[in-house]
């Protein structure tokens, strides 16, 4: 419900790509019994009456949107906790579950997405207890996250992943472990973790350096560390290892 085009051509988007079936309404229109939720911008919301109204910010993150929009699609109550499991690698998969239901999944940008993400879900589920519940393997991401998240949150769990990764499947596996993680028992986190990598961590990134470019090259211990702690991407240590003779495609591969 907007006057915005460009919000309603966000929204109809959004909507479409999660085949939700909506209508399109202008502020004062008469609301269908049938709606469950109305999405409209935060000048708009003040004009609108209804029981589920979820104001969508120019900069919000649409995945809490859309967890929100699957929770009111659901009638779930505005009580009981929210569990978040998160799969740790380099684009850590996330999970969100309301009671048994699961209401998002999808792929964080990388791991210290984590602790943004976590806001949005506060912002946007404000009188519910949120907690998140992050894998235990990968420990140089695993840390990372789990810093990230002590950052904005204090619910944080670590999960064993045994059994959690699916075999058989392609994208989206780490959605999938996610949720396997969510269902998990977790023991709390209070205390930031060490993200300083082990000599062992190290030389796994070099090894990943020389066959994600072929056998040309493997980066330094210091590159190594510097793409454990986060600080570049593998793509970037093997370019600036391969400095002029560096080939784009390949480094963008690797």
């Amino acid at each position: 419900m907007t006057r915005d085009p460009a919000l309603y051509g966000e929204l109809a988007g959004f909507l479409r790509e999660r085949r939700l079936s909506c209508v399109s309404l202008l502020p004062g229109q008469r609301i269908p019994e049938r709606v469950a939720v109305v999405l409209t911008s935060t000048e708009e919301a003040r004009e609108i009456s209804h029981p589920h109204v979820l104001v969508v910010a120019e900069d919000g993150d649409r995945r809490a949107l859309g967890a929100a929009v699957e929770l009111a699609l659901e009638a779930g109550r505005s009580d009981g906790d929210l569990v978040v499991g998160i799969d740790p690698g380099p684009r850590p998969g996330y999970a969100v579950f309301a009671g048994e239901h699961c209401i998002g999944e999808g792929i964080l940008e990388s791991p210290e997405a984590a602790g943004a993400f976590s806001g949005q879900l506060r912002h946007r589920f404000s009188s519910r207890h949120v907690i998140f519940r992050v894998g235990a393997g990968d420990p140089p991401r695993r840390n990372r996250i789990v810093n990230s998240l002590l950052a904005h949150h204090r619910s944080v769990e670590l999960v064993d992943e045994q059994g959690t990764t699916p075999r058989g499947h392609r994208r989206p596996r780490d959605a999938l472990a996610a949720r396997s993680i969510a269902r998990g028992v977790g023991r709390s986190v209070r205390d930031h973790l060490p993200t300083n990598p082990t000599p062992g961590e190290i030389a796994n990134v070099q090894r990943l350096s020389r066959e994600g470019s072929g056998g040309l090259i493997t980066i330094s211990r210091s590159s190594a560390h510097r793409v454990l702690r986060g600080e570049i991407s593998m793509a970037e240590a093997v370019a600036d290892t391969l400095g002029p003779r560096a080939d784009p495609g390949r480094a963008k591969k690797a």
